[in-house]
């Protein structure tokens, strides 16, 4: 089981970023997928989750601006991020929930 992130960068204030996370040795469509960053008070922030049946859950600092989707072709879990803001610079992870197996993490940078 493997997982590998990309798509960081920097980019300005409001501005968007799509993040990808690529699977091998499951399929992204069979497991609970998610994506964290670090958190000042805990080793990692919970952002947004992929239920296999196409459920989607999302913390209060995602909710209304990131969205979690899946393309099962690519095997691959996406994270669209819109109206970045500083305070959103950080590394992201994903994760799957089923073999606790993450990611080595993409970098995003939110500056003017």
């Amino acid at each position: 089981v493997r997982l590998e992130e990309s798509g960081g960068g920097s980019v300005q204030p409001g501005g968007s970023l799509r993040l990808s996370c690529a699977g091998s040795g499951f399929s992204v469509s069979d497991q609970i997928m998610s994506w964290h960053r670090p958190a000042p008070d805990e080793a990692r922030e919970w952002l947004a989750t992929r239920a296999p049946g196409g459920a989607t859950f999302y913390s209060d600092s995602a909710e209304g601006r990131f969205t979690v989707s899946r393309d099962d072709h690519k095997n691959t879990l996406f994270l669209q991020m819109d109206s970045l803001k500083p305070e959103d610079t950080a590394v992201y992870y994903c994760q799957n929930f089923d073999s606790a197996t993450w990611g080595q993490g993409t970098w995003v940078t939110v500056s003017s």
